[in-house]
């Protein structure tokens, strides 16, 4: 199983990511830099890193999503493709339009560095299999602009749709709904602020973003 670990200018959460994915047993991650045509042959899933892509300038995310390697991970995306966007990497996906809402200023207007407690929407992904919905974890943030907006009939449509993959417990940057991460139409894309990959083993402080990765080597498979 390999894994493409997009690199842009300012990504600082892709090695982080690389070394979740390796963890995970059967995973090959493969670096790929921003200025990529084409992901490498035999990719099984696609992570977008957290960081400050391009320096985020203009809005988060926003040169990102129109980098050459973003061709690619949308042209992905839409042959049934798992993608996996964390903080910037889901900023990036939301300006690419793999998703949907926009991620604000946090209310407040202060960065947000800590960990904290989530509840688990649903068990319904490729993402989330091995958590149980209603399932309490702590994952690390580390973001200016994590503020998940959309609009009322929208967020009843996520609802509805069993697409909110993650609450926050204690709402820390103002997202409706108290929004932490979220999953496309066809469940195989998933956009979240906390940070899954520095939360695999003891030393980081915790293990609960393990079961994410252990979800998609379980599901990826099984396919």
């Amino acid at each position: 199983m390999r894994a493409a670990v997009i690199v842009f200018p300012g990504s600082n959460c892709d090695r982080d990511l690389a070394v979740a994915f390796r963890r995970a047993s059967g995973v090959e991650p493969v670096m790929v830099w921003h200025k990529e045509t084409a992901l490498p042959d035999g990719i099984d899933v696609v992570g977008l890193p957290g960081g400050f892509s391009y320096g985020d300038y203009l809005r988060c995310g926003a040169i990102a999503a129109r980098s050459p390697i973003c061709r690619a991970v949308v042209d992905f995306a839409a042959r049934g493709g798992a993608v996996l966007g964390i903080c910037n990497g889901f900023q990036v996906l939301l300006e690419a339009g793999l998703l949907p809402g926009a991620l604000m200023r946090n209310a407040g207007i202060k960065f947000r560095c800590k960990s904290v407690a989530l509840t688990v929407g649903t068990a319904g992904s490729v993402f989330t299999s091995t958590y149980v919905a209603g399932q309490t974890i702590t994952l690390p943030i580390a973001h200016h602009d994590g503020n998940y907006t959309v609009d009322a009939d929208l967020l009843a449509r996520l609802d509805a749709e069993d697409r909110v993959a993650f609450r926050y417990v204690d709402n820390p940057n103002g997202s409706v709904g108290d929004i932490a991460g979220v999953l496309s139409e066809n469940r195989r894309v998933l956009g979240l602020m906390p940070h899954p990959e520095r939360a695999v083993e003891p030393l980081q402080g915790g293990t609960d973003g393990a079961a994410l990765f252990a979800s998609l080597v379980s599901a990826l498979e099984s396919a």
